[in-house]
């Protein structure tokens, strides 16, 4: 597909009709905004001479916004009712409306409520929406809004995932702990034991955690301590204070992620950063990296039969059964691999270097 993720450079005007919006309501979290990015793409491509205004977060949209997924931010939370059209707008009707939030009836009453001349949204008779196509629980989430996209004729997929590189890699191992909640959340002690073990054999090890983790990091770190006290181990935290371009950037240019079903294992998947994944509630097939599978690994101990509440206040039993030993594991593993990447990339130069100069 495509690539429609570059930084956005020109000045959008001071008034907009709405006749000319497609206005997108998807006002979620970190890692539901980073899968709707095929769908928004695919409607880029379906109505290229509208611009998109994504009702969202405005920490979130704004992030979009200058990556040039979209090109408005409508400020919102959940499904608060909207301010359409925004002041100092045109208001001359006209807009397309897409549900990229839910299922409805209620994320489709929030996007009529503006009467667009179309809804594009899944099929939903509670909503009086008896169009578009039907709700499938057991779907991917990248694939269920491309589907819903592509049924109005926006081509786009999984590929669609794929944002530009941040920079240089580095050879940082990032370990972000935190989660919304405690369902998804990996015991602080087996957090500890893991950066313990990484850094005591080199690693550079990087603590990193979202606004109101800076106790989680700080206690992860105190336990690596606490197992060496005789060392001082590089262990450094940076949490709370990362806004979201910074935390982009330090996830896409490390060498290996290890993290919960969060946000920032979505930005490793955009960023084609390695990753080691643990899963609880939530069916990896239903939330896991949907691209450069080779890239991620992904450990579960559910059913995909019987999936948990990703909104509990305890650990869910699935990602309570996942190792110490098996996550250090799997990410020594990645880390072997980018070790023989690294190599071949810098044989590839080598080689490309000696052509030029017998040249």
């Amino acid at each position: 597909m495509t690539n429609l993720s570059s930084d956005m450079t020109s000045i959008a005007p001071h008034a907009r009709n709405t006749g000319d919006a497609v206005l997108v309501l998807r006002a979620l979290g970190l890692g539901d905004a980073l899968a709707g990015i095929p769908a928004l793409r695919g409607i880029r491509r379906r109505w290229p001479e509208r611009f998109i205004a994504l009702a969202a977060g405005p920490v979130i949209g704004e992030w979009l916004r200058h990556l040039g997924v979209i090109d408005e931010v409508l400020p919102t939370t959940g499904l608060q009712p909207l301010s359409w059209p925004p002041p100092a707008w045109i208001s001359g009707g006209g807009h397309i409306a897409v549900d990229l939030h839910g299922k409805g009836p209620l994320s489709h009453r929030v996007l009529m409520t503006t009467s667009p001349d179309q809804l594009v949204a899944f099929h939903c008779p509670l909503a009086g929406h008896l169009t578009g196509p039907t709700w499938r629980l057991d779907e991917h989430e990248v694939d269920r809004w491309c589907r819903l996209v592509r049924s109005a004729g926006g081509e786009c997929d999984s590929s669609d995932l794929r944002l530009p590189a941040r920079g240089p890699r580095g050879d940082e191992v990032i370990l972000h702990p935190g989660a919304a909640s405690g369902a998804r959340r990996w015991p602080v002690a087996r957090w500890a034991w893991l950066a313990h073990r990484l850094a005591i054999t080199g690693h550079r090890v990087v603590v990193t955690g979202g606004p109101g983790e800076d106790d989680l990091c700080t206690a992860i770190s105190a336990g690596v301590h606490s197992l060496s006290p005789d060392h001082q181990l590089a262990i450094q935290v940076r949490a709370g204070s990362l806004s979201l371009p910074a935390l982009a950037d330090v996830i896409g240019r490390a060498r290996l992620l290890i993290s919960g079903d969060t946000g920032v294992a979505h930005l490793a998947t955009a960023f084609g950063t390695r990753s080691v994944l643990l899963f609880g509630p939530t069916p990896p097939a239903w939330w896991g990296p949907a691209v450069d599978q080779d890239l991620h690994t992904v450990l579960w101990h559910g059913a995909q039969a019987a999936p948990g509440d990703p909104h509990g206040a305890c650990i869910d039993p699935a990602l309570d059964a996942i190792s110490g030993e098996e996550v250090l594991s799997a990410a020594e593993s990645q880390l072997a691999r980018a070790k023989r990447d690294a190599a071949a990339a810098g044989q590839t130069n080598q080689q490309s270097d000696s052509i030029r100069r017998a040249s």
